[in-house]
């Protein structure tokens, strides 16, 4: 019975409500406007006839983690107005496929990466370079000390548009303990701005499930959700 589309309609339609009330009230103490902040969702391990759902609900942008699990979804539904994002680690390998079938590329943590992505790209493809704030083994992206040198080379790559940075929280019981990694990342930003202006650096993409509401306060103009959204059944195995 929970398998019927229209349980999956009410359903998603239930949790996006939910998950946009909470970007309006988190965006009115940040001092954002809620239309400043772009909500992604996060399609790991979703069967693409709820990415359908969600997009007929009003979400446009939607994230994926594997470029072999995101391709065949991406060419059986991406119209015009809609959005893929990558927010998983890429390989320089898989860096034709990625340029060809992604609007957004969030994931960019290597001059490497950036340069193959550069080659490929048949248009200008935005870009974001992901920082491990936190320091965590666990987690991709390069050191804040590494972040101006390797934007600075980025910045210079003729298909690419640099347009901020985005970082993955600490996983944490108590979301406030996120909250100096997401200040991190916005201090980050702020310095990069003066030193590298020809980039627009409008974005800064942080904030999961557990922790978004304490990213936008902190200045995230985009969030990744997937649970909130598509719920434990289906996103089982994927991460926030």
């Amino acid at each position: 019975m929970n398998d019927e589309p229209g349980n999956n309609q009410e359903r998603l339609s239930a949790n996006i409500a939910y998950v946009r009330s909470n970007i309006v009230e988190a965006a009115q103490r940040s001092g954002l406007s809620p239309g400043e902040i772009t909500l992604v969702a996060v399609s790991k391990t979703v069967p693409v006839e709820l990415v359908k759902i969600a997009y007929n609900l009003g979400v446009t942008n939607f994230g994926e983690n594997r470029v072999q699990e995101a391709l065949p979804k991406i060419a059986e539904f991406h119209p015009q107005g809609m959005h893929w994002h990558m927010i998983g680690h890429l390989q320089s390998n898989k860096a034709g496929k990625a340029a060809g079938a992604f609007d957004f590329v969030q994931s960019v943590d290597s001059l490497h990466l950036a340069q193959a992505l550069n080659r490929h790209a048949g248009k200008r493809l935005p870009v974001l370079l992901q920082v491990n704030v936190a320091g965590e083994e666990s987690k991709e992206g390069i050191t804040l000390e590494e972040a101006p040198v390797l934007a600075r080379q980025i910045a210079a790559l003729a298909a690419i548009e640099l347009q901020g940075l985005m970082t993955i929280g600490p996983l944490v019981e108590n979301p406030e303990e996120a909250r100096p990694v997401f200040r991190g990342l916005r201090n980050l930003r702020e310095r990069l701005q003066d030193e590298l202006p020809q980039c627009s650096w409008q974005h800064l993409s942080m904030g999961m499930t557990d922790d978004y509401p304490v990213a936008i306060e902190e200045g995230a103009t985009i969030v990744r959700i997937g649970r909130a959204i598509f719920g434990e059944r289906v996103y089982k195995g994927a991460s926030k």
